[in-house]
């Protein structure tokens, strides 16, 4: 695939991929006997990330952005496909469980920070205890590199924050201790789910700025999964959007939110605030639940789109370039095999606007 369907920026150095998925696919089983339930949560995803890049994943709750995000940490195993890293195929390699060396290379931000913090430790047990596994002190005193991690993070002048426990500090401070335990690990990849949506407004764009400083300085590739597509607009260099596990629609961020192509990028982004406008309510979903199932073998977003014509219940189609870096699989633009957009396209179920 090419790296506009992929989510990439264009290489221009000619540098390798340092995180690749290649469809990959979760299927959750649910229930028992005659009661169960299949659950594709992501279907067919690609992906490719580079040395020093922050892309953007979007889409409602549900959509599968978490899914993704724990597979590429391996913390739940994929149906199917490949995981890359470097170029070596990491499911083949460690077909159980991930090992140290890649949770050395891959690490996660958690949406909730008092979560994902024990609460019955101090900042420096957490700090002190990563440093230590993944052996990252370097000949300097672990006290040092705690200390080092914490300034990195913007919390060094916070007087006795190492003996503090979590519920001590505030919901940002939490947040940017445990992006300092990532830290700790030196990681070439960091995934972010969701890292400001627990956190007051006036305190998000900080950390969004902490992590984009932080990439620059590093040059780890960062993975941002957000619902909010103005956070993905500031914090990314391109983006990706999600429904019902598969990507609908993939380009430059300023792109995405200027001129989205996709019925659901649309919706997404008119559901933005803005002075003075009145956002219209969604049709309801009759069969949202079926797309999330994975029963469907057309678009999973027909059941809600105002621009449904009868192909989209049937065909789910590939992607379809509008321009070099931008692609949106849908209909009206064609299957995404290089035949053109349907011209009849009176049966569909709504109006049919510009996209």
């Amino acid at each position: 695939m090419t790296d506009a369907e992929t989510g990439a920026v264009p290489d221009k150095s000619h540098q390798a991929p340092l995180l690749e998925l290649r469809d990959l696919e979760k299927t959750f089983v649910t229930g028992w006997l005659r009661n169960r339930k299949t659950v594709r949560a992501v279907a067919g995803v690609d992906l490719t990330l580079r040395r020093g890049q922050a892309i953007g994943l979007v889409g409602e709750s549900g959509s599968g952005k978490s899914t993704v995000a724990r597979l590429i940490a391996r913390l739940v195993p994929p149906t199917s496909g490949q995981i890359l890293l470097n170029g070596s195929d990491v499911l083949a390699a460690e077909p159980r469980r991930a090992s140290r060396g890649y949770r050395h290379n891959v690490q996660m931000i958690f949406q909730d920070p008092f979560s994902s913090l024990n609460p019955v430790h101090t900042i420096s047990y957490h700090l002190t205890r990563s440093v230590r596994i993944h052996g990252t002190a370097g000949g300097r005193p672990v006290a040092e590199t705690v200390a080092g991690l914490l300034e990195d993070v913007g919390l060094g002048s916070v007087a006795g924050i190492t003996d503090r426990y979590p519920h001590e500090l505030s919901g940002g401070q939490r947040q940017r201790v445990a992006i300092a335990r990532t830290l700790a690990a030196r990681p070439s990849v960091l995934v972010a789910d969701e890292p400001t949506s627990m956190l007051d407004t006036s305190v998000r764009v900080g950390i969004l700025n902490l992590l984009d400083d932080l990439r620059q300085e590093r040059g780890f590739g960062l993975l941002l999964i957000t619902h909010d597509l103005v956070s993905a607009r500031y914090a990314t260099s391109h983006t990706l959007v999600m429904y019902a596990g598969r990507i609908l629609e993939s380009g430059p961020s300023t792109a995405i939110l200027a001129s989205p192509r996709h019925p659901y990028t649309q919706l997404l982004v008119s559901s933005i605030p803005r002075r003075g406008t009145v956002h219209p309510v969604p049709p309801p979903g009759e069969r949202r639940q079926q797309a999330a199932l994975g029963t469907g073998t057309g678009c999973p977003f027909a059941a809600r789109c105002p621009m449904r014509m009868p192909v989209c219940d049937r065909i789910m189609p590939g992607p379809s370039h509008q321009e070099p870096e931008h692609w949106v699989r849908c209909h009206l633009y064609g299957p995404g095999d290089g035949t053109p957009a349907i011209a009849d396209r009176t049966e569909s179920g709504g109006r049919l606007g510009t996209a």
